[in-house]
């Protein structure tokens, strides 16, 4: 398996992979248009040409970036693929600068064992006022926010 920066080449399986989570509720549905203009984002880990993993680093801000779309085929549950794809995604933080990395998750104790730490989404304007409000779910947001401090 190899993690890697996304291509354009592989955007169709990132969108199907993300899609087939939203379909289950477990994340926010991505267009494929939206992938494309975000695809400097996104880290991506394939096993023979096959994507079974993705995740987005996302600057919100000169020191906040958003860790969003991490989505790991269920074949390939707990096997390390969402612990690698997030530490490549804090190295990029690292070297971009950026301070403070938050997720919105339905799953913060993954989060919690690679060193994030509970915040009050209120804590978080730029996100809640720039992606939230056009979300489905606002302002019923069922999400846990983490952060981790770099």
């Amino acid at each position: 398996m190899k993690t890697r920066k996304a291509k354009i080449s592989d955007l169709k399986q990132v969108h199907k992979l993300i899609n087939d989570f939203a379909r289950k509720d477990a994340m926010l549905p991505r267009s494929l248009s939206e992938l494309y203009e975000t695809l400097r984002d996104f880290f991506i880990c394939e096993d023979s040409g096959h994507i079974c993993g993705v995740c987005a680093l996302h600057i919100m801000w000169e020191d906040l970036a958003e860790i969003r779309s991490l989505a790991v085929d269920k074949n390939y549950h707990k096997t390390g693929i969402g612990k690698n794809l997030v530490i490549r995604c804090i190295k990029e933080a690292k070297t971009l600068g950026i301070k403070k990395i938050f997720a919105l998750t339905y799953h913060p104790e993954f989060f919690k064992k690679l060193g994030f730490a509970d915040i009050d989404k209120s804590n978080l304007p730029q996100k809640i006022w720039g992606d939230c409000l056009r979300c489905p779910k606002f302002p019923e947001c069922d999400e846990h926010a983490v952060i981790f401090n770099l």
